[in-house]
């Protein structure tokens, strides 16, 4: 992703119509990722839950916005400080911004990239919700929320693509957020969820998705978005990296399909939904650091590759006996790490930059930064995530209570229920209006 700190230089590139409703556009398509993962998330959880798991996902909207004006833009793409955070006073309340002053290297006013920008900090935090499941009082959750951010992702952002920024200018590839999104919001949920325990009846009571059709929903929500998460990276369409970004989406998400699908049914003997909308997920996280780096050829095996390995790793917390509720570490954390690692072996040197991987003659010199990059924002995010897990938790609480989480957090925490059979006639009806259906027919008079 192009970044870097605005300028007023003479020479500076006039504000392109197209790109800016380009990013106009692709920031929508970001916004409506939040609530096709509220769907996603939603369809996964039992009856019980399904409202409170989408709340998770749309107080991200309020609070990630209101954080993002008053600083988080400022921490994340202003003047660069020690390398690890930035911070510029115009920045603060986005309230010295020039109407048509541009983003520095693009078309494209400031504004515009502080809203495409804002769409990502907004759908990071909502990605670790998946992981907490049935078992998160909403109040300890908001105050996650504004503390991660602060403490977390406006860095990391910064690490990754502010300039200045010590993985940035160390070369690390991130086209669209496979180490600030992915794996900081994967390594975030197995930090959270070492901290908060179990679900009550993990491994004994069937947890199964109550809705699939809200997951297919969801998947297919995200995926349409996805487009504008990662074809909108390159911040315009002069040079047609963009364009090669938004196939290698469409290309390595099939392939994840396909993959996920043909492990399920050699491994359980069958093809299911919730595999396909899984798949289809894995792939787009690891297309996400990949896309811009990669041949379509390339994309697929990426794709294939993601859709193998985390169809694998979404067993693993049974094995580990840690409860990702509904698998943000198999998915995220891993198919992160599995897109950011690829770009090593897999960048050709010819799209979003001259950085060639080891099968097009690079030698291992950018794979050793993807590792780099990789390593540092999944350990700097489960310790901080933790930490402050900890912190609420031993303050307010981070769970309901059991009795609450037996009966269901959405009626707990939000007094309302996702379903209302009481209009559906399944009922009991009253024996006093009942028709008395036990006594024997009455024979009809025929004539004759």
């Amino acid at each position: 992703m192009p970044s870097g700190i605005t300028t007023l230089a003479a020479d500076a590139p006039e504000l392109s119509a197209a790109n800016t409703g380009f990013m106009l556009i692709c920031s929508a398509l970001v916004m409506l990722m939040t609530p096709g993962l509220a769907f996603f998330y939603g369809g996964m959880v039992r009856v019980k839950s399904t409202l409170n798991m989408l709340m998770m996902s749309f107080i991200s909207l309020g609070i990630v916005t209101i954080l993002w004006v008053l600083y988080g833009f400022s921490m994340a793409f202003g003047s660069d400080i020690g390398s690890v955070v930035g911070w510029s006073g115009d920045y603060v309340g986005l309230s010295g911004i020039g109407l048509n002053e541009l983003w520095d290297g693009t078309t494209i006013p400031v504004y515009v990239f502080a809203v495409f920008q804002l769409m990502f900090a907004i759908i990071t935090p909502a990605l670790i919700s998946g992981a907490l499941a049935d078992r998160v009082k909403f109040t300890a959750w908001a105050l996650f929320i504004v503390l991660w951010v602060t403490v977390v992702y406006f860095p990391v952002a910064h690490w990754v693509w502010g300039s200045g920024g010590w993985l940035f200018e160390m070369g690390v590839i991130d086209f669209a957020g496979g180490t600030a999104v992915h794996i900081n919001a994967g390594a975030a949920a197995l930090g959270v969820i070492l901290v908060i325990g179990k679900r009550i009846g993990f491994k004994k009571d069937p947890m199964r998705p109550h809705s699939l059709p809200l997951v297919m929903l969801g998947a297919a929500l995200l995926w349409f978005g996805w487009f504008g998460f990662n074809a909108g990276s390159w911040l315009g369409n002069d040079d047609g990296v963009g364009a090669v970004m938004f196939l290698n989406t469409q290309v390595a998400t099939a392939a994840a399909v396909l993959g996920w699908l043909a492990y399920e049914k050699l491994r359980h003997g069958s093809f299911t939904t919730l595999g396909a909308a899984s798949g289809a997920v894995a792939g787009l996280v690891a297309i996400t650091p990949a896309g811009g780096s990669v041949s379509p050829l390339g994309a697929i095996a990426v794709g294939a590759i993601a859709g193998v390995v985390c169809a694998m790793a979404v067993g693993l917390k049974y094995k580990f006996g840690y409860d990702d509720s509904l698998d943000v570490v198999g998915v995220h954390l891993v198919g992160g790490i599995i897109g950011s690692i690829l770009v090593g072996f897999f960048a050709t040197g010819g799209v979003q930059s001259d950085a060639a991987g080891l099968f097009y003659g690079g030698g291992v010199d950018q794979l050793g930064k993807q590792v780099v990059g990789v390593v540092a924002v999944l350990a700097y995010s489960l310790v901080v995530s933790a930490v402050i897990a900890l912190a609420i938790h031993k303050t307010i609480g981070m769970r309901v209570s059991e009795d609450e989480e037996i009966s269901g957090v959405d009626q707990a925490e939000h007094a309302e229920t996702a379903y209302d059979f009481s209009g559906t006639g399944g009922g009991t009806v009253s024996r006093t209006t009942a028709p008395d259906t036990t006594a024997a027919p009455k024979a009809k008079k025929v004539d004759a």
